[in-house]
């Protein structure tokens, strides 16, 4: 009876004999679980040298960063704690430093995104839209180091600027733009959007161009007007592109150095420092790499904390 029940249950439906699993409960290897496992084992293969790469050149020196901001400026110097840290609040020119940083934030992201979606609406179905095109984006192209090049021959006292006021008989107005603030960081914060108006353009540019004509259509047979259309159906097409360029624009603006440092090395006296310069400053100049460190590692989690609030709350469940 009992010989008959087993034949019964591995008796295949068409009357043959279904394969019996092995004793030891082993799965076969062409099981779907073991398909899983062997795709999962070659992702990470592959992934491997990238996560290894990135371990080694960014995790690595930011983990000894935040382990060196904790000692004091010298190799011999104890454990000090968060004395570095205290600079903050106790600093007049790391004080600076952070109202600086915030002027470049909120200059290096209005900027851009006003001029870059104001010159790719009017170049988008102008004329002469390639030629303007080009010479908006052609900054882009630039260093930093070159950019700061040009303006500092339009921007120190006997530079170009001063020369053609003069020439206006407008010498009232003719004066030392890189030796003030806080009109020096205005002045730099101009020449920084003057390069980043570019990519900002060819972004919008590209959404502008993906948005189906019958939707503006549709919108002018409504009654809505050239304002109309542009607020209730380009803008909201252009929602994704606005988070891009507002995401970089956030982290070029905290990690702005280049430019600032050929322009005035942080100065007149430490004027202009903006936290990345604050940080060069501290460690190679002055020579305290623990206080540089420090600044390193308050630069670093600002970065962070600013583009994951701000995509966060740009970004839905779906990521659209």
């Amino acid at each position: 009876m009992s010989t008959s029940t087993t034949d019964a249950r591995t008796a295949a439906p068409d009357g043959g004999s279904a394969p019996t699993p092995p004793r030891d409960g082993r799965r076969t290897p062409m099981t779907p679980s073991w398909r899983v496992q062997r795709e999962r084992l070659t992702a990470g293969g592959f992934m491997a040298p990238a996560v290894l790469l990135v371990a080694v050149f960014l995790l690595a020196p930011f983990a000894w960063t935040v382990y060196r901001s904790f000692f004091g400026d010298t190799r011999t110097s104890p454990f000090s704690w968060f004395d570095n840290y205290t600079l903050f609040a106790s600093d007049p020119a790391l004080f600076r430093s952070i109202q600086n940083t915030l002027m470049w934030v909120a200059g290096t992201v209005l900027l851009p995104f006003v001029l870059g979606l104001a010159i790719a609406c009017m170049t988008n179905a102008s004329r002469f839209s390639r030629l303007a095109r080009l010479c908006v984006v052609l900054p882009y192209a630039l260093s930093g180091s070159a950019v700061a090049v040009v303006w500092n021959f339009m921007l120190t006292t006997d530079g170009a600027v001063n020369q053609v006021l003069m020439a206006l008989n407008l010498d009232s107005l003719a004066h030392g733009w890189l030796l003030t603030w806080p009109g020096n960081s205005v002045v730099m914060i101009l020449a920084n959007a003057w390069q980043a108006t570019g990519v900002a353009v060819i972004l919008f540019l590209v959404g502008l161009q993906s948005i189906p004509p019958e939707t503006l259509e549709a919108g002018a047979l409504d009654g809505a007007g050239g304002w109309q259309q542009f607020r209730h159906i380009v803008l909201p097409q252009l929602r994704p592109v606005s988070i891009i360029v507002i995401g970089m624009s956030l982290v070029n603006g905290l990690k702005s150095f280049d430019l600032i440092w050929v322009l005035t090395q942080g100065g007149p006296g430490r004027a202009t420092e903006t936290l990345a310069v604050s940080m060069y400053n501290e460690t190679f100049l002055e020579l305290r790499p623990g206080a540089g460190a420090a600044i390193a590692v308050v630069l670093t989690v600002i970065v962070l904390a600013a583009s994951w609030l701000y995509l966060r709350r740009q970004l839905d469940v779906k990521g659209e």
